[in-house]
């Protein structure tokens, strides 16, 4: 009986050990430095130079070209896909919709234009 109740506390320790732990993520794929290039707009190709960081469990950042910044509204981000929104100079809410390539690059749509995204390297 005694080496039941051993095996119990151990069995029931284990779990509950297991329950509390973490497991932090390898790598945070989408955080760092992004340049996202959108080509044929009706201004012309505009490239967008990002530095996504985490806050709070978030990501967050603003979307930088040569002539202005503009704050990103909010980020859903999924295993392989990346919806980053944000503000137009129209003042409409538009997003760019991006989908894992590879380790370093990203590729979709902001509205019908296609769009690239490569990570930066520093």
């Amino acid at each position: 009986m005694k080496k039941a109740s051993i095996i119990l506390f151990v069995f029931f320790f284990g779990i509950a050990l297991q329950g509390f732990s973490q497991n932090a993520p390898a790598t945070d794929f989408y955080a760092g430095k992004w340049e996202i290039a959108v080509n044929g707009t009706p201004r012309g190709d505009i490239v967008f130079k990002t530095n996504l960081v985490r806050k709070d469990g978030k990501l967050t950042g603003e979307l930088v070209t040569d002539d202005n910044k503009r704050p990103i509204t909010k980020i859903d981000e999924k295993d392989k896909t990346l919806v980053i929104y944000f503000e137009s100079s129209q003042g409409g809410e538009i997003s760019i919709d991006l989908t894992k390539v590879d380790d370093n690059n990203l590729k979709g749509t902001l509205m019908d234009f296609t769009a690239t995204a490569k990570r930066v390297k520093e």
